[in-house]
Order: structure tokens, then C-alpha cells, then sequence
């Protein structure tokens, strides 16, 4: 059967040969329209995520996925995990030390609505939870993930109330302590699920927030009184993240007392005069010196200047009550004015962009990918909605007569000088440029920030799974899969900076 423009049927159902009886399945195949489509171009990696995500989501099922543009490449990747989604959390998890052994697996069914969850605690101080309806990811959650996350909470206080691990005058422990360190799959299959919004990133079903407590309770309340010490390690470690959340209160009330008037006091940030969120933007700045020369050459009207000084506190190995001792964090936090934690608002964002402005060298990646990690854990909002760019410092100038042309790497400094003519090329004379402090305010300006000549990159999170795993790797305590990255790319450096 064949369908084009749109679906209309171009060739109804017909036999075409004998299938091998030991065999059984649907073939589909498809080319994208480009009336509908923007593209017809496939990135293969961004396909292989959502293949190996199907088959986590429905075990057993066995998922083939071959490039042909590829003509090497003859057999393609299979994908079957008899484990499901146990073993999606065992792959989140691959890089981070579990504080308990074993998956937590629940599954149930009510009035036809089928519920799986699994879960497994960590030691990170951060949660990811991924649900889906009918293999769909709703990124937004939904009634079914809000049913979960209630009965998660609703569990674990009752045990810890009935085993004397919570006293009676202890507070109860809230959403975000036990979530903390837990990585959690949530999958939903609906007969007839209700979506909230275009994209369907949320599901709306009302009767499905209590069917998904019910199951899960039921589930978790068996597997902590069959499992004791684990069940004392989980709530050990939610106690913990109450105890940092009761110091972060603290330390955050005195970052909230602080205002713009307290951080320009200490001589830090250089605001711009707009108060309009939509044409303001910030610029993060390596140093003292840079940040002279951006407060020189900026444009006073729209773009704030913030310099940091050294390089801030890595959060991935931090909890939160931790990072609101940091002062350069807590400038960050008072900056961009949208609080953090349970405070923050994305509406209160005082900055359109965000824009992290570091040397083109090792230091300044490393002081980029430190920035990157905070706001992925404490800002991920400001990230996911688009506000985050990182400028692109040219790395060559090049001069010939009254010309003067900048270009970001070596590829666009050959490409350019192979367009000049033999006799101008001969006599021009190519600069590496230093770092943004070596630089006067006409020429940061003319490079960097003028909006009309600066290249920008945004920096997004297409992936959340896999953003969180190279973080992780990148800036996590564990040493092993660090040493293992380094061993399977150090092969593909070809400038090293030392």
C-alpha cells in the first residue's frame, strides 16, 4: 500500500509475493515530502536516540536500524533490550555509582491503562525523570508522572515514620529530597490518552494521576518492607538532601535579601541601562582585564557586563546548599533575577541572552563547560527555552592594506586567503589573536559583541539523556569513564594547548 501528499492513498493494498511463514511484521518505508518537510536530509545519531529509545520502552521488541547512504556500512545496529525499561535506567546510569544494587521494577494494570515504572537511586545530587504515554515522550509530564512523584513522597515519609528513621519532630521529607540522586523511567500505555498542547509534551487525563499512584504505591510499598537495607539507604540519603535543602533555604533568603544595588556594590556587575527582558542581554567574562575592556567597547543601552573571577565552583560535585556559598554563583543567581531551586521563576529572567564569553584556549573551555554545568543543573529552564549562547572570539587576524578581517579557526583563515589574489596574499599579514583581555575595546567590540558582526552559537539540549551523561563523564567524581573518554578521543587532537 502506498500513500503520498499528505496520506492520500496513491496504491491501495495489494499482494506482492509470499512472506516466510516464520516471520511476521509490518515493513514500512518512507521518503519525507518537501512541501511538508524543511528537510530531507537525516541525522543518523538523532534517529539511533529515538530507535534505541523505542526499544527500551517495549521489551523484546527488536529494532534495526542500517544507513545506506552509508556503503560501508552493510548491517546496521540492532537494538533489544529483554529488560526494558530496567535496562534504560541501567544505560542512563552507566556513568554514575548506584548507592543500591538492584532496579526497582514496577508494572500493574487499571481500567485498561497499563503503568511501568523503573527506578534506581544514585550518587549524584540530581534526578532524571523521563515518562512517556504510548512510547511518547512527554517531556512536560502529565498526570501520570504527577501520580508517580506523589506516591514516591507519600511512600517513603509513611516508612520513615513507621520505622522511627523520621522522628516525630522532624519535618517531612519533600519532592525534591527524595528525588534527589533518582533516575526514573515512567511508561504509560493509554487507549486513549489526551494530550495537552501541539507538541504533545503533557498528558492530560485526570484519571490517570490516581490510577498511576495506586500502582506505583502499591509496588514501592512492597519493594522497601522486602528490602530493608536498601530501603534505609534511599531514605538515609533523602534525609541528607532535606538537610542541604533546610542550608540552601538559608544561604538562598540571604542571596534573595541581596539586590542589583549589593552585587554593583562589590563591583561586579556592570548592568545596562534597558529594563526591557527582551533587548537585554549579559555577558559572562573571563577575568577582570576582559571584562575592562567589554565594559569599554559594550553597548551600555542593552548589554550588561559580568566578569568572574577565577573559575566557579563545579555543582556537578556539589549539592545546592553548597553552590549559594559561592559567590560568583550567587552573583550569577542575583544577576539573572529568576531565584533557584523552588524560588525559580524563567518569567523573572532579566536577560534575553545569556552569553558565556571566554579566551579560545583551555582555560576558557574549561571555565565554558563549568558555566554550562550550572546552568544545565540549576538553570536548565533558561537552557531548554534558548536564552544560553556562547560568543566566538575570532582566532586570526588578518591585514592587507586598509582591509582588516577577522576569522574564528583555521579553516575560514585558508578559505579566505585562497580567495586573494596571488599578490595581495603574499603581502598580508596574518595575527593569532590573545585572549579577549589582550584586546582594546574597538576590537572586542568590532569581534565579539557588535550584533551585527558577532557570531553567536546557541547552546541547546536536543538530548537530555545524553546531555546529562557527557556531564556526568566530563565533571562527575568518577575518574574511570573521565580516563576512558580521554583514551578513545586523544587519538582524533590535532592542536594541543599547553
Amino acid at each position: 500500500m502506498r500513500f503520498e501528499n499528505g496520506g492520500h492513498t496513491a496504491k491501495p493494498l495489494h499482494v506482492v509475493g509470499e512472506c516466510d511463514p516464520n516471520r511476521t511484521g509490518t515493513t514500512v518505508t518512507f521518503k519525507p515530502d518537501p512541501d511538508i518537510f524543511d528537510t530531507d536530509i537525516y541525522d543518523y545519531e538523532t534517529l539511533k536516540t529515538r530507535i534505541r529509545e523505542l526499544a527500551f520502552l517495549n521489551r523484546g521488541l527488536s529494532l534495526n536500524l542500517r544507513d545506506d547512504r552509508d556503503m560501508e556500512d552493510t548491517t546496521g545496529e540492532t537494538f533489544m533490550y529483554e529488560g526494558g525499561i530496567s535496562e534504560y535506567v541501567r544505560f542512563i546510569n552507566q556513568e554514575k555509582t548506584p548507592i543500591h544494587e538492584d532496579i526497582i521494577h514496577l508494572s500493574g494494570e487499571k481500567n485498561g491503562v497499563m503503568f511501568e515504572v523503573a527506578m534506581q537511586y544514585n550518587t549524584s545530587y540530581n534526578a532524571n525523570i523521563y515518562s512517556f504515554v504510548n512510547n511518547i515522550n512527554t517531556h512536560d509530564g502529565g498526570t501520570h508522572e504527577d501520580g508517580v512523584k506523589r506516591a514516591l513522597t507519600r511512600v517513603i515519609n509513611n516508612y520513615a515514620r513507621k520505622n522511627n528513621i523520621l522522628k516525630e519532630k522532624d519535618e517531612n521529607l519533600r519532592d525534591d529530597d527524595v528525588k534527589e540522586g533518582l533516575t526514573m523511567i515512567i511508561s504509560c500505555k493509554h487507549p486513549n490518552p489526551q494530550f495537552e498542547g501541539q507538541t504533545k509534551g503533557r498528558l492530560g487525563n485526570s484519571e490517570v494521576k490516581n490510577l498511576a499512584d495506586s500502582v506505583f504505591a502499591d509496588g514501592f510499598e512492597r519493594f522497601l518492607l522486602e528490602n530493608p537495607e536498601e530501603a534505609r539507604v534511599i531514605i538515609n540519603k533523602a534525609i541528607l538532601a532535606r538537610n542541604a535543602r533546610m542550608a540552601a533555604k538559608k544561604a538562598r533568603e540571604a542571596t534573595r535579601k541581596s539586590d542589583l544595588a549589593t552585587t554593583n556594590f562589590f563591583g561586579k556587575l556592570s548592568d545596562c541601562k534597558s529594563k526591557d527582558p527582551t533587548i537585554s542581554e549579559i555577558f559572562i567574562v573571563e577575568g577582570d582585564s576582559a571584562g575592562g575592556s567589554a565594559k569599554k567597547g559594550r553597548d551600555s543601552m542593552t548589554q550588561a557586563i559580568l566578569p568572574l573571577r577565577g573559575k566557579i565552583l563545579n555543582v556537578e560535585k556539589a549539592r545546592l546548599d553548597r553552590a549559594l556559598g559561592n559567590e560568583e554563583i550567587k552573583t550569577i543567581i542575583t544577576a539573572f533575577g529568576t531565584g533557584i531551586g523552588e524560588y525559580f521563576d524563567l518569567s523573572k529572567l532579566r536577560y534575553d541572552k545569556i552569553i558565556i564569553m571566554t579566551d579560545a584556549d583551555v582555560d576558557g573551555s574549561h571555565i565554558r563547560v563549568l558555566l554550562l554545568t550550572l546552568f544545565y543543573r540549576f538553570f536548565r529552564p533558561i537552557v531548554q527555552s534558548g536564552h544560553v549562547y556562547a560568543a566566538q572570539p575570532p582566532l586570526f587576524r588578518i591585514m592587507h592594506g586598509k582591509t582588516r578581517k577577522y576569522v574564528l579557526n583555521e579553516e575560514e583563515l585558508d578559505a579566505y586567503m585562497n580567495s586573494l589574489p596571488e599578490n595581495v596574499r603574499s603581502r598580508a599579514e596574518i595575527a593569532r589573536m590573545k585572549g579577549l583581555g589582550e584586546m582594546d575595546a574597538e576590537e572586542l567590540n568590532e569581534t565579539t559583541m557588535d550584533i551585527e558582526k558577532r557570531v553567536l552559537r546557541k547552546i541547546t539540549v536536543e538530548d537530555c539523556v545524553a546531555a546529562d551523561a557527557i556531564f556526568e563523564k566530563l565533571m562527575g567524581d568518577e575518574v574511570d569513564p573521565r580516563r576512558k573518554f580521554i583514551e578513545e578521543n586523544a587519538w582524533n587532537v590535532q592542536n594541543l594547548d599547553i
